[in-house]
Parts: structure tokens; sequence; C-alpha cells
């Protein structure tokens, strides 16, 4: 992966999917030291974080990270989640952001030098290749060390760089200092709202 001091970055963070590799990896995201670590790479143009929030709960499991990451430094774009039951009679949660993502990332692709994109998600394929023809390069950031992987073939060959989450480990995950004094939020905690469902 090639950064140059002089690149005007974005960062585009697809929350679910982000959450899904870091999970299946045993991976606690400082969001903190993320933002830290690619600002030292570039000059950070925007770093936007994608989720759907259930807005009918008294509680949201997420608010707190939501909240904290809007007070330092990311870009939050939430939308309402629908739920419904399926055939069985099981609660699930439909929560899609591939559409704003993609809105985001094509609107400042004029802007920016290089995109990263925290996603494994194929339906990105095309919109990767839509801004490297407008001269963006682009970095993909899933993992191949889950099973099965989180990233799409499709996507990574697409990519101009991907990076393994598992191999940033050291660089973007909280410190058990950090878990014990609470550091940033406390967790993403995308388990509460049981199956939030996004095309893979």
């Amino acid at each position: 992966m090639t950064f140059y001091p002089e690149e005007r970055i974005a960062l585009f963070i697809d929350g679910a999917n982000l959450y899904a590799s870091a999970r299946a990896l045993n991976v606690e995201i400082d969001y903190k030291k993320l933002l830290t670590e690619f600002s030292a790479k570039g000059r950070i143009v925007r770093a936007f974080y994608y989720t759907a929030l259930i807005e009918e709960q008294d509680y949201s499991p997420i608010r707190p990270l939501v909240d904290w990451l809007d007070y330092n430094g990311y870009t939050m774009v939430t939308k309402p989640a629908k739920e419904f039951t399926d055939p069985s009679g099981r609660r699930k949660i439909k929560g899609n952001m591939d559409i704003e993502l993609a809105i985001d990332m094509l609107e400042l692709s004029e802007h920016i030098d290089h995109a990263v994109l925290f996603s494994g998600d194929g339906d990105f394929r095309r919109l990767v290749e839509a801004v490297q023809r407008r001269g963006v390069r682009v970095t993909v950031i899933s993992s191949v060390k889950t099973s099965p992987p989180m990233i799409a073939d499709e996507l990574r060959r697409q990519a101009d760089f991907f990076l393994d989450l598992n191999n940033m480990n050291s660089v973007v995950s909280r410190s058990t200092s950090q878990k014990d004094h609470n550091e940033g939020p406390d967790k993403e905690d995308y388990d509460d709202l049981d199956d939030v469902e996004q095309s893979a």
C-alpha cells in the first residue's frame, strides 16, 4: 500500500461490514488510532462512517459509538434501519448503506487522490472502477483471513491496493489499557441488532 504525503485522502467506512470483519478476527477497532494512522499518510479530506440505526428503540446499542465518532473527526452518515419478520418468524433488521456510500465517493472523487474503502462488499466493484477512471487510486481494507473471506474476490481484484485488516491489528486495535480506562466508545455493539442484513 503506497500513500504519498501530498495526497488528498478520504476514508469510506461501511460500519456493519467493518464490524463483521473485526469481530471475525477478534479485533476491536480504535477509531482514534485509525484516523491518526491515515492522517500521517496524507491529507485527510473526509472520513465517512456509514451505519443504519434503529430509531424506535429507547436506547440504540451503537448510539454511543455514533456520537463519539461524530465528535471526533468523522462524518456520520446514518439512516433508520427497517425491521421486519422473516417467514420463519424471526425478527430481522435491514440497513443497507451502499447507495449513500457510492454517492459520496463519486461526488468527492474530483477532490481526492486516494479513496480508502473499508468494506468487502462485491457490489462496490463497479464503484471502485468508476472512481479509478476519474484518476483516483483505491485501497480496499477487509480480510481474507476469515472463514469465509470477508472480501469478495472481484472487489479485491479491482482495487489498486488491498490491505488485510488482520495485518493492521497492531496499528488500529484498542490496547488493554484503553479498554480498562474506557477511552473512546466502549464497543461497536451491532450484536443487539440481531441480523443486520446487507448485500455481500
